[in-house]
């Protein structure tokens, strides 16, 4: 398939966060296209501004801002006009839906989103719990946890639990090994979700391989034999059905599916579990 490539330019008061994964949403949903992205990050001054909006004009596209100061958007809007190039508040159109149904119109704050707030520390502190408590690390503290993920190597335990750190749930991982017994901390367990990943023998072996090959290591090992993977997902899975923990396949969901279908289940688990306290 022939590919057709587009300037995108993405200009934010704040760090553009919010732009970036709205336009590649959106991008996503065009197999034929690439966009190819100029982000501009706190543009919050007249000069800034215009320094963009030349950009802008040596390689004409599409533009999309989230400005909150009327006056910059005005003449952003304004220069894009004069170039040819059609622009887009993201913004905008919820801010209006904000205003109509409250009935007051916001407080203009360039990256208010991004405050050090009671929700930002407490991220961060879940950062520093799931980076503490990677690969079946300080077992012994696993109680503290919202959420425990269990799976055999490579069923992407690490990423997931960085990504719901970021969201503020504090996760700890631990690798399933057959033969090799879990904590005994595990078997006490009430607070945390615990969470079994499992996968295709198939794809995981795929991963592994890939893995050996980035450390340039042996490709003749147990470690991605089908044979060998199959039995560690057989066991994991019986494991998981025997305890009675939710589990997810992986196998074709992105880490952020993967997070999203977890936090749904920790916030059914943290209300049972507030109901019985």
């Amino acid at each position: 398939m022939e590919r057709h490539y587009c300037h995108l330019h993405l200009i934010s008061d704040a760090t553009g966060e919010t732009l970036i994964a709205v336009s590649r949403a959106v991008a996503a949903q065009y197999q034929g296209v690439s966009s190819l992205e100029h982000i501009y990050p706190l543009v919050r001054t007249r000069r800034q501004l215009e320094r963009v909006i030349n950009e802008i004009a040596a390689a004409p596209g599409m533009v999309l801002f989230t400005l909150v100061d009327q006056e910059l958007a005005h003449r952003l809007e304004e220069g894009c006009k004069e170039i040819g190039a059609p622009c887009l508040s993201v913004l905008q159109p919820i801010l209006n839906l904000f205003q109509s149904y409250l009935g007051a119109p916001a407080t203009p704050r360039p990256g208010a989103q991004h405050m050090l707030n009671a929700d930002y520390f407490r991220r961060i502190d879940a950062l520093n719990f799931t980076l503490m408590h990677d690969d079946g690390q300080q077992s012994e503290n696993y109680e503290a946890a919202d959420v425990l993920l269990i799976g055999v190597s490579r069923t992407s335990k690490t990423p997931t639990s960085i990504y719901l750190a970021n969201r503020g749930v504090k996760t700890a991982n631990i690798p399933f090994v057959p033969d090799v017994p879990l904590p005994k901390s595990i078997e006490s367990l009430r607070k945390p979700l615990v969470v079994g990943l499992l996968a295709t023998p198939d794809s995981i072996v795929q991963v592994r391989r890939m893995r050996l090959l980035s450390l340039d290591a042996d490709q003749d090992s147990p470690y991605v034999d089908r044979h060998v993977v199959a039995d560690e997902v057989a066991q994991s899975r019986k494991l998981f059905e025997r305890r009675g923990w939710a589990t997810i396949d992986v196998t074709r969901r992105s880490i952020e599916e993967t997070a999203a279908a977890i936090i749904d289940l920790y916030n059914i688990h943290r209300l049972k579990f507030i109901s019985c306290s």
